[in-house]
């Protein structure tokens, strides 16, 4: 090991490459890269007692959550769950990491965000980048052709992280799909009616939902004039839309994409109409549109699909929005995203919006994708040996950006962290057993209940922690209660108190909390 003048002097120059890279305002990942080096620098030091001095951070891109967010966290996940079930899913689980060509030419542009182990006993590995290529797998393995999952697990990408945004390595997905061969356009409208369903009741502000179709899409880059080896990258320059103006997305299929400025332009006139239904029977009768048949049938689906959404009663959040063109590369058929727009606001940095969208006629401004998902009929034949396929359909809530805004809501607000229903205590000294006893009776019974873990706590300080704790009830044992064979049950939030016959306390504390 270098000495300490040694490593002091790598110290010194490493903290002059960190500030040159700020000054010349670098990437965070090659700023994030170089300080992790300082870090590792400082920590070869040690302490002055000659102790290891640990780093104490979490890896960029990831984060500890406190009890406070853990509830928020649970409320949400209740909140999906009951929402897929209420649908008819089951759930799986498949391993954190898969086979490296598992995973490989999956996602397109997005394919070097992976992240790649190293050599596990002869297996090349990496982390799963989404919950969708793993159930395709799933799928193919076991031979399953019908099949309606959630799936709610840890995914990993080696992105720019940006969490003020809800932008994390490794972060939750939602999932639910359907997977089966059925009518054109029945499930994907119950996919959006799911995410209209999850979005309502979250109560995060006013969202809408847009959908296109990659068909259509296709369509409009043949159209257009785009070479057909260019459809995939033009398409993931598309995407980019919600966070670049036009002017910069044509500037990057032109300069660096080596697309001709008129085909450019013509897609530019196809990308900023908005609509619904009837916005699909005008396209049909488009002079250009009409003459790719896969854009006629993509519009044709359009069409059933918005009559299905009436009777689900979601068209007044949905919207058909030729922009949207979601850069994975295994969707073969309808797309569509939830968004949370402020009507008339501008987002505050780092929020990366396009201003002027519009929806029934509101200027609205876009803070963020909140849910996206659409048809991949081809991903499990890609697994299947003889090449047979699955459709499949389905839609992932992006959880980590609902958290940060349910997290900011709730910062003003007192939010429990557990779920204790009563606290016993003692009014007197030397009762720590008929405490404990009572205590005992109470989880015999299924009641969540707690006690101090001290011998003669202070009647006062016991009251206190309900108080803070949010407990609704307390159950206060004293020498003449105990001789009376009754509980003193006090209610935390009025203070009110009543004596109640130990034979009927647990009967009394589950009416009493029933209606908290």
């Amino acid at each position: 090991m270098a000495d300490k003048t040694q490593i002091q002097e790598a110290i010194k120059i490493q903290g002059e490459v960190v500030r040159k890279l700020k000054s010349e305002k670098a990437t965070n990942d090659q700023i994030d890269e170089e300080v992790s080096k300082l870090l590792a620098l400082k920590a070869q030091l040690g302490s002055d007692d000659g102790k290891h001095q640990f780093v104490l951070k979490t890896p960029k891109g990831t984060r500890d959550y406190n009890p406070k967010q853990m509830a928020v966290r649970e409320k949400v996940f209740n909140t999906i769950v009951s929402c897929f079930k209420r649908h008819g899913a089951e759930t799986i689980d498949t391993p954190v990491f898969e086979l490296k060509e598992t995973l490989t030419g999956k996602y397109g542009e997005d394919s070097k965000l992976i992240y790649d182990l190293k050599d596990q006993g002869g297996e090349l590995l990496s982390l799963r980048y989404d919950l969708t290529v793993p159930f395709a797998r799933y799928l193919a393995m076991n031979k399953i052709t019908n099949i309606k999952r959630y799936h709610i697990a840890k995914v990993y990408r080696r992105d720019n992280p940006a969490m003020t945004r809800g932008r994390y390595r490794e972060f939750y997905q939602c999932d639910f799909d359907i997977a089966g061969k059925y009518d054109a356009m029945i499930p994907d409208a119950e996919c959006l009616r799911i995410v209209h369903e999850i979005l309502s009741e979250l109560d995060l502000g006013d969202f809408h939902i847009k959908v296109n179709d990659r068909r259509i899409l296709d369509g409009m880059f043949a159209v257009c004039g785009v070479p057909d080896d260019k459809f995939r990258t033009i398409c993931s320059t598309v995407d980019k839309l919600d966070k670049m103006c036009w002017e910069d997305v044509k500037t990057e299929m032109v300069k660096e994409k080596g697309l001709s400025e008129d085909a450019a332009n013509q897609i530019g006139q196809y990308v900023s109409m908005q609509g619904g239904m009837d916005l699909a029977e005008r396209l049909l009768q488009d002079s250009k549109m009409s003459q790719s048949k896969q854009a006629c049938a993509g519009l044709s689906d359009m069409k059933q699909l918005f009559s299905y959404l009436q009777l689900f009663q979601v068209t007044d959040k949905v919207v058909f929005d030729l922009s949207l063109a979601r850069g994975l590369d295994y969707y073969t058929g309808i797309i569509y995203e939830g968004v949370l727009t402020q009507a008339g606001a501008t987002p505050a940095p780092p929020l990366q919006a396009r201003a002027g969208d519009t929806l029934d006629g509101v200027e609205s401004v876009s803070v963020g994708s909140l849910a996206g998902g659409g048809r991949y009929d081809g991903l499990v034949g890609m697994f299947d040996a003889k090449g047979r396929t699955v459709p499949c359909v389905g839609v992932s809530i992006g959880i980590e950006r609902i958290f940060s805004i349910m997290e900011q809501k709730a910062e003003a607000e007192k939010v429990r962290t557990t779920e204790i229903q009563v606290m016993v205590v003692s009014a007197q000294k030397n009762l720590l057993e008929e405490r404990l006893k009572l205590v005992t009776e109470l989880w015999n019974a299924g009641i969540k209940a707690e006690v101090m873990y001290k011998k003669n706590p202070k009647l006062l300080s016991q009251l206190q922690h309900c108080e803070e704790s949010g407990i609704p009830l307390v159950a206060i044992l004293g020498e003449q209660e105990l001789k009376d064979g009754v509980v003193k049950l006090r209610t935390t939030a009025t203070r009110e108190e009543v004596d109640v016959s130990r034979v009927d306390l647990v009967q009394e504390i589950r009416k009493m909390t029933s209606a908290v």
